[in-house]
């Protein structure tokens, strides 16, 4: 299985690392760390260095409990930190948005990729996407964010999230956007418990059915405190292990704030592969 992002091309084959890079004042885990061009910049070196596959750039934050971002605000923290990276680095970039908008300028100022927590299902996001000819990730969310922890339910996992998905995957194809160019991700805490969010990793495999690459972010999650009861910025061991066990069942990318840590443990994998 091959993503085709810009003049890069990911083999996915094995399990590549996408570093979350966070431009806002209010994320859970690192807000306001990164929100301006410089730090988003040297943020971006690091994770260069650590070897990331991809980086993401988001300009808002989806925690639970958040607001919507107005358009200027989000274009004014995203897109400098792109056209930074796009002129010092060779890596390919992912926005993470749900604003048509914000798609577009991005795309046109180098990012190949699109992140939608909500699955192009806003307004124009569709037309969007298909007017970008970009690879996309089409999230699953049960709500909004702020809402979205409001003792969510469901009958059957991850069943219904899986159906979810194929609906949106089919609507992007009749759209006129190629199977070639999505991906899916579960949407690990996005309108989940901590035993939904554990159900649907031990049962990721399952994913396998929609025949796309599959995206996970786990990465400092609240269920991996819960599970811990550290704090976010301690959560990197519990985040690694999530991470192996996701690539195990079927996982193809890895959204990761800890990047170097999430590598080195791929790196280990690799090795391993060879004697059986």
């Amino acid at each position: 299985m091959m993503l085709k992002l810009g003049k890069h091309a990911l083999n996915l084959d094995r399990p590549k690392v996408m570093g979350i890079l966070n431009v806002t004042p209010d994320s859970f885990s690192d807000g306001g760390k990164f929100a301006t061009t410089a730090a988003a910049l040297e943020q971006a070196e690091l994770m260069v260095d650590a070897g990331a596959d991809v980086i993401d750039v988001g300009g808002e934050s989806t925690r639970p409990g958040s607001n919507e971002t107005s358009l200027q605000e989000e274009l004014d923290r995203v897109m400098p930190v792109i056209q930074g990276i796009i002129n010092r680095f060779d890596i390919p970039i992912s926005i993470d948005t749900s604003k048509p908008e914000v798609m577009r300028s991005a795309v046109d100022a180098g990012a190949s990729m699109i992140n939608d927590i909500f699955a192009l299902r806003r307004e124009g996001a569709i037309e969007a996407a298909v007017a970008a000819a970009v690879p996309v990730c089409l999230m699953h969310m049960l709500g909004l964010p702020r809402s979205m922890q409001s003792a969510p339910e469901y009958a059957a996992l991850p069943q219904e999230i899986i159906d979810f998905l194929a609906k949106r995957v089919d609507a992007c194809v009749t759209a006129g956007l190629g199977r070639d160019l999505l991906v899916v991700d579960p949407g690990f805490g996005f309108g989940k418990n901590d035993g939904h969010n554990l159900e649907i990793l031990a049962k990721l495999d399952q994913f396998a059915a929609l025949g796309l690459p599959l995206l996970v972010g786990l990465s400092r999650k609240r269920t991996l405190g819960n599970l811990t009861g550290r704090p976010a910025d301690q959560r990197v061991a519990a985040g690694v292990a999530a991470a192996v066990v996701a690539a195990e069942n079927g996982a193809n990318i890895i959204r990761t704030h800890d990047v170097a840590e999430t590598v080195d443990a791929f790196k280990v994998i690799g090795a391993l592969r060879q004697y059986g």
